[in-house]
């Protein structure tokens, strides 16, 4: 399928370079889009482009890639370190891809959809809830809370020694030096790193000899880390429509939080529940089963209804409802009403 290299200028003026993929024998007509974005530290060349390649295969829309700034083919903003993650700064990146691909020949700007995993699938809770352009919200495995996910993750001891660097880092970078670094994984748990679970190290390390990939992350990205609670707008998504899904034997963003999270979040939402680690849903078994309802989850909201429920509508009523939808801050469809969650929950099955 047709794949350009891309790339956009972000409000702060840095340059992020990606991929914009579109389906096979395009005819030119507008499409939906969805844009993609990786978590903590990870490359679009981590199976960013299967998600991609699936959704433009199955479904008639454009797919934007791309890398968070200062890793991968991005750039970072001038006297920025690179490998540093503020993350607010990729909140509004995510924001600035919109702008981007909503003035694509190829894209209609009134359905464009927002993906995110891990770390980014808390951005994209978070840009749902403000960015009012975004027709619809997937977030897997996500980071819902920075301060819980750093508590389970990082060992009491090892919490005395962080809040030591943290204070020698902000100094050290007050004084004009280098920034400090950890590793983002290591094979032995009783090293400090960020991502310290054993399926961390395997996933980042299978990609360390064949990427761009770097094993090191700034002092501050943990330090922001600790303090981001991307949940709290959960329940401002509504009433863009909302796909969770979580992973149930998530130990690097664990499934009770993201649960939790999601039971605070209003209609329309539908929950998908893997059997699968936090992993997993990249690529193997879980890839076709994970992706599939996405893709249709996609089509329900952004490619037959035009983000109306119920049968396709003619044009002119749905761009009209649309616009009574955007006026009122209704949740509008042919009924006047959404359909519930519960039918569409995916628990296992």
């Amino acid at each position: 399928m047709p794949r350009q290299d891309i790339e956009f200028k972000t409000s702060d003026h840095v340059t992020l370079r990606g991929w914009l993929y579109t389906p096979e024998g395009h005819d030119g007509g507008k499409l939906p889009a969805i844009v993609l974005a990786h978590g903590f530290s990870a490359l679009k060349e981590f199976d960013l482009d299967a998600f991609a390649e699936y959704f433009v295969s199955k479904l008639p829309i454009a797919a934007l890639v791309y890398d968070n700034r200062g890793f991968g083919d991005s750039d970072q903003k001038d006297g920025e370190p690179r490998l540093e993650i503020v993350p607010y700064l990729q909140i509004s990146d995510y924001s600035d891809a919109i702008t981007y691909v909503s003035q694509r020949p190829e894209v209609d700007p009134d359905r464009i959809a927002i993906w995110g995993s891990s770390y980014s699938g808390g951005h994209v809770l978070y840009v749902g809830a403000v960015d009012r352009r975004v027709k619809a919200v997937l977030s897997q495995a996500p980071l819902v809370s920075g301060w819980e996910n750093f508590h389970r993750l990082v060992r009491p001891d090892f919490e005395v020694g962080f809040n030591a660097i943290f204070a020698a880092d902000r100094i050290a970078r007050s004084q004009g030096k280098e920034p400090g670094f950890v590793p983002v994984v290591d094979a032995d748990p009783l090293k400090p790193s960020a991502l310290p679970t054993p399926d961390s190290h395997q996933f980042f390390s299978s990609w360390e000899a064949k990427s761009k990939w770097e094993n090191k992350i700034t002092v501050r990205t943990i330090e922001l880390f600790r303090g981001y609670e991307p949940q709290q707008l959960i329940e401002r998504i509504s009433p863009t429509p909302l796909l969770m899904t979580v992973a149930r034997d998530d130990v690097l963003t664990p499934a009770d939080l993201a649960l939790a999270a999601y039971a605070r979040a209003r209609e329309p939402k539908q929950l998908q529940l893997l059997p699968a680690g936090h992993f997993d849903a990249y690529t193997g078994s879980f890839f076709e089963r994970n992706a599939g309802t996405q893709a249709e989850f996609l089509r329900k909201w952004i490619i037959n209804t035009a983000y109306i429920s119920g049968p396709p509508m003619e044009e002119a009523k749905a761009t009209k409802a649309r616009e009574n939808y955007a006026i009122e801050g209704l949740p509008v469809d042919a009924n006047d009403a959404y359909e519930g969650d519960t039918s569409n929950d995916s628990w296992g099955k």
